[in-house]
């Protein structure tokens, strides 16, 4: 046993504890076993119980530090066990072994032991080459494994991982996206939680399959130049007493001050100040990106690590800070090219800025003032939005201030907040030509892209885990059509990097019309740099149609309509722009365009 990585670990200084604590097999005294830790330092006794033992328990050794082991020889593979707790106030309690590799299946709650060698990688060259894509393209599809597919027999409603690895994968390369987000899949008691209320920290839940066959999902997933990257969840766990609550007969994870146990969410809250808690979450995350290759890691609910209760009228919460801090710096270091995000709605500073420069350490963070303004604006009717068309552009007054990602995720379509679709302002016909409007904007804008599964299909009900995807929407006309129009557009963005290449340089993004010109009309540039090209994006947001409007350009170049919004293809009337007309003085030529009501545009000067 490596005593070093248990004293680090003990000092918050360990991003390794996973190689320590938990069920690992080893050859030991010439006999081959599991080695069996657990750091529980409050307990009066610990037994370790499982399938192989008849749940009776072989006591474990009490180390000075309060860790706690034992080899045992003779496991099988995936056999079932736990830690039988007994508390100095004469308590016992059967626990999950907080560092499992695996679990049961829901509702059961036993740990499995799981012998994570043994998978051979086929992702070299995807590894070699990954990067952190700020000046790549990066277009996020959003997904709950259990809710995107399901299946409509058999005992297990789910897909498994080799399965998704079939039809999930080359669904996103149909679509154009470059990764998959993958809601969180750590191990949890409740299907209606998403993952998020968590019990395994280093358990892939048993309801897609075994850790090995999430392996073998991601490398068929890079083999294929796909990313994937997993929602983490550093702030809060499940109050269920099988797991971390209360876990030793202390409050090992959680804090002693009740008003600082519990969340809004009904969940127990890490406490920050203990050492150990540090290494826990630290070595999780490690964890992840190096068992499994995953490519990054969207940290949840960051404002919560950043203020008590993500309450900034509370003042700054310095151990959610310091945790940020010490685990981004750490992952950074020992992860270079894997993407850390933060879903973070406070409006604190230097979220993406480097430790070393006092930020916080992220890469990029989900710019949710501008999905909130976006969907605020196009819920107006048109005479509104005239009104006030700073709200429409006010993102681009703050957005070179962090290094921003746009998402429309599934936080948006749940809980009463409506689909996409319900959201827009207007009859059905028009709200499919302002939902386009909206995924082209999203597009054209500075930022890299996140959507939710579903949004491809313009869904009618609000996202419900229960159910799958309502794939027959695509029998429809109109749906079927916005999914062209989707496939198409992602397809597009991949293949200009003036929509990407320099998403982060204020140089390279110009607003030419504010709305001031015609009411709730804009338009604004995109260049690519020494990549070359540049594409101006026109939005109609008024429901009038435009039979001249004069874009100003600067030059007399050939100039090409990359997509509109309006095509026939897509749904539209087709008002379109075929060939465009230049005209002006030479010192001020300008596109003449036709926009239809509530459509949009991209021009490329070639």
């Amino acid at each position: 046993m490596d005593q070093k990585i248990i004293t680090e670990y003990l000092q918050g200084a360990s991003p390794e504890g996973w190689k320590i604590f938990g069920a690992h097999f080893s050859h030991e005294y010439d006999q081959d076993g599991v080695r069996f830790t657990v750091y529980a330092p409050a307990a009066e006794r610990v037994q370790l119980i499982g399938d192989f033992n008849g749940w009776q328990g072989y006591d474990m050794f009490r180390l000075e530090n309060g860790v706690w082991s034992i080899f045992a020889r003779d496991i099988p593979n995936l056999s079932l066990y736990k830690y039988r707790i007994f508390t100095r106030d004469g308590q016992t309690h059967d626990r999950i072994d907080p560092f499992a590799f695996y679990s049961e299946l829901r509702p059961n709650t036993a740990s499995r032991v799981f012998g994570l060698e043994g998978y051979s990688w086929n992702d070299s060259a995807w590894m070699e080459q990954r990067s952190k894509n700020y000046n790549k393209p990066l277009a996020i599809y959003e997904v709950h494994p259990g809710s995107w597919r399901i299946r409509h027999s058999g005992e297990n409603k789910f897909y498994q991982w080799s399965e998704l690895a079939d039809i999930l994968i080359p669904y996103v390369r149909e679509m154009g996206c470059t990764h998959i987000e993958l809601l969180p899949i750590t191990e949890h008691p409740l299907d209606e939680s998403w993952g998020y209320q968590a019990t395994g920290y280093f358990s892939s839940t048993s309801r897609y399959g075994t850790p090995h066959e999430l392996m073998y999902f991601i490398d068929r997933c890079h083999q294929e130049n796909i990313g994937v990257i997993l929602d983490f969840v550093p702030v809060h766990f499940s109050c269920d007493f099988h797991a971390l609550h209360q876990y030793d007969g202390s409050f090992l994870y959680e804090s002693e001050q009740q008003d600082r146990r519990y969340s809004q969410w009904g969940t127990a809250l890490f406490d920050f100040t203990k050492p150990h808690v540090l290494s826990f979450l630290k070595s999780s995350a490690d964890f992840w990106l190096s068992c499994f290759h995953f490519d990054g890691l969207r940290f949840d609910a960051v404002s919560n690590l950043i203020y008590p209760h993500g309450d900034p009228e509370k003042g700054v919460f310095d151990p959610g800070i310091w945790f940020l801090k010490n685990t981004n710096y750490t992952l950074q270091n020992r992860h270079p090219s894997a993407m850390l995000i933060a879903e973070d709605s406070s409006h604190f500073l230097k979220v993406t800025a480097p430790v070393v420069y006092g930020g916080l350490g992220f890469d990029y963070k989900w710019d949710l003032g501008w999905m909130h303004d976006t969907l605020e604006y196009l819920s107006l009717p048109p005479q509104q939005r005239a009104a006030d068309p700073n709200w429409f552009t006010h993102s681009s007054s703050y957005f070179y201030q962090d290094i921003f990602l746009l998402p429309l995720s599934h936080d948006e379509v749940v809980h009463g907040k409506k689909t996409l679709l319900e959201k827009l302002y207007g009859s059905y016909s028009e709200k499919f030509c302002q939902l386009r409007t909206l995924f082209l904007y999203m597009t054209a804008h500075p930022g890299k892209k996140l959507s939710f599964m579903g949004n491809e299909l313009a869904e009618l009900h609000e996202w419900n885990e229960t159910y799958e995807l309502d794939w027959d929407l695509l029998q429809r006309p109109e749906h079927r059509d916005f999914f062209t129009f989707m496939r198409t557009l992602w397809h597009l963005y991949q293949s200009q990097p003036a929509l990407f290449a320099e998403d982060y340089n204020a140089e390279h993004f110009a607003w030419i019309d504010c709305g001031t010109t015609s009411p709730a009309v804009f338009a604004f540039q995109r260049s690519g740099g020494c990549e070359g090209g540049k594409i101006f994006a026109v939005l109609n947001l008024s429901n009038r149609k435009i039979t001249s409007y004069r874009l100003p350009v600067q030059g007399y170049g050939s100039y090409k309509e990359l997509i509109n919004t309006d095509a026939l293809a897509f749904g539209g009337n087709g008002v379109t722009n075929p060939s465009i007309t230049i005209s002006g003085t030479p010192r001020a030529p300008y596109l003449s365009l036709k926009l239809a009501p509530y459509s949009s545009c991209l021009i490329l000067q070639e």
